[in-house]
């Protein structure tokens, strides 16, 4: 069984977006990087609602992530799984980010979007109070995993259903978005 160490997170003070994964996989905790697995679509999704190129080097990608609105991090700060594979995660071991204190320091947050099932249901097993404290501010959505295990989607498709998060890093400094719009 693998110890699975979350990265620091990646942010900046004016972030209206936060990204939640639920814990690296074994490409990333190899590379130290988010999303390392070169078939995940993460990095060509952000790459396409952000306007950057998905082939920077990794600091830069994420260097312009910050810059366009974007927080990120895992639900998961510690937890036992064999592989990559959300499934193979060991309930009993998982140790969550202290996301509360993350979200204090994003005082123009409006959106948190997780990357997946997996991350949403634990967001809300760890974080409920939390989620509750931000209604009416901040949105909570799932989106479909970028993983390429959740391949039920092609990569476009992906892009498509993850466009909610380029229409709130585009709203005014109200941060409404338009509801015609949601997925």
């Amino acid at each position: 069984m693998s110890e699975a160490i979350s990265f620091l997170p990646q942010w900046r003070a004016d972030a209206r977006v936060l990204v939640l994964g639920s814990s690296p996989g074994v490409a990333s905790l190899n590379a130290q990087q988010y999303y390392a697995h070169p078939r995940n679509a993460f990095w060509p999704v952000m790459a396409e609602l952000c306007g950057f190129s998905a082939e920077l080097p990794y600091e830069q990608r994420v260097a312009a992530l910050k810059a366009s609105g974007v927080a990120l991090w895992d639900v998961i700060g510690r937890c036992f799984r064999p592989g990559s594979l959300d499934s193979s995660i060991r309930g009993d071991s998982i140790e969550p980010n202290d996301l509360a204190e993350l979200v204090a320091r994003l005082p123009q947050l409006r959106l948190i979007v997780c990357n997946g099932a997996t991350s949403y249901k634990l967001l809300h097993r760890h974080w409920g109070d939390l989620v509750e404290r931000l209604q009416g501010r901040v949105e909570v959505l799932r989106l479909p995993s970028t993983s390429p295990a959740h391949a039920s989607l092609s990569p476009a498709q992906k892009v498509q259903q993850w466009r909610i998060v380029g229409e709130y890093l585009a709203a005014g400094p109200d941060g409404r978005v338009a509801q015609s719009s949601r997925p």
